[in-house]
């Protein structure tokens, strides 16, 4: 593709993409966002080559205006994570399935030439197998995992000449972003470890795959760099580490203070994830460069630097942020 693109991204003030749009904006591309804002107004620096756009997917009139001259959509809108999704099912079913047809039919209309989805690895369930690879078949458990393997059957469906699609399965993300969350494995552990001297780790022998927020954020830019035909229809895992929730503790009480007590407390929430992203590798030759304690380092800094003024506040919280705001 072109090196200076117009790219939308659909959710570009969350998580991910407050670490995301300012690398598209330094690699020269033209970054519009289409977000609701419901995690905060101020997310994103002002820049020249920045549209912010508050706008609903689900709205076609806001979604029609905003794709106008876009050349790639880089797709991260959804309700986040299966807590978030089950505090209203319907709510998060037309954010994260019902209007996907109508994303890809209006990006076909306004001649998108590349679409980057931002799947999930959950998609494949509870495997057994020691390397859960995007040969396996797709064994979503629950409903959030489910409409994201749903997305994926549609673009698949939908890839035609000229429209080149890219199906990334993310790891759970860590790190700190400037629309910080602390409501993830990695993050929630390290602002206990901080804040309360103590992490509590619910069961512990889960596998959590995990990948740091600047390389999955790295990944995405690559993705408008690489030749169509080498990433036109592909599906790509995107992890680095599988470690269970005990050994993350464990990473995060070594990188933050050897005195933190780690408690554990039975759990049935057995769900155990582990992927693997070899053929990433092989193929594109994108490796992670950071690691989980790479991870938690930074949230370290964050905090010491002042940058997580309430660190047990809503803003940090999915679901707290959702109910505030009485979206379910």
């Amino acid at each position: 593709m072109a090196d200076r693109q117009t790219v939308i991204v659909t959710g570009g003030a969350g998580y991910v993409g407050a670490v995301l749009v300012p690398k598209l904006l330094a690699s020269g591309h033209r970054v519009k966002v289409l977000d609701l804002y419901w995690f905060g107004e101020d997310v994103l620096p002002p820049h020249n080559n920045l549209e912010q756009i508050r706008g609903d997917v689900r709205d076609r009139d806001a979604l029609n205006r905003a794709m106008r001259g876009c050349d790639a959509v880089i797709h991260l809108a959804c309700v986040s994570n299966d807590p978030s999704f089950d505090l209203d099912p319907e709510l998060g079913r037309s954010i994260n399935f019902d209007c996907f047809p109508q994303l890809i039919s209006l990006a076909k209309e306004h001649n998108v030439g590349r679409f980057i989805y931002a799947s999930s690895s959950s998609v494949y369930g509870v495997k057994d197998e020691d390397r859960v690879t995007e040969d396996l078949t797709l064994e979503p458990l629950t409903d959030y995992s489910l409409y994201k393997a749903k997305c994926e059957e549609l673009l698949i469906e939908a890839r035609e000449p000229g429209f080149t699609t890219l199906i990334l399965r993310p790891a759970t993300v860590c790190g700190y972003s400037p629309r910080l969350r602390l409501d993830l494995t990695v993050n929630i552990l390290t602002s206990h470890a901080i804040n309360r001297g103590k992490i509590t780790v619910f069961g512990g022998a889960q596998k959590r795959p995990n990948i740091h927020i600047e390389d999955v954020t790295d990944l995405y830019v690559k993705s408008l760099e690489w030749e169509a035909s080498l990433i036109d229809g592909k599906i790509y895992n995107a992890g680095y580490e599988n470690h269970t929730v005990m050994q993350i503790a464990e990473i995060v009480r070594e990188v933050v203070r050897t005195d933190v007590e780690i408690e554990v407390t039975p759990s049935d929430d057995n769900r155990s994830y582990h992927i693997s992203s070899e053929r990433l590798r092989r193929e594109l030759g994108f490796t992670p460069r950071h690691s989980i304690g790479d991870a938690v380092r930074d949230l370290v800094n964050a905090f010491e630097e002042g940058l997580v003024p309430d660190p047990f506040g809503k803003a940090y919280s999915n679901i707290a942020t959702m109910q505030d705001l009485r979206l379910a």
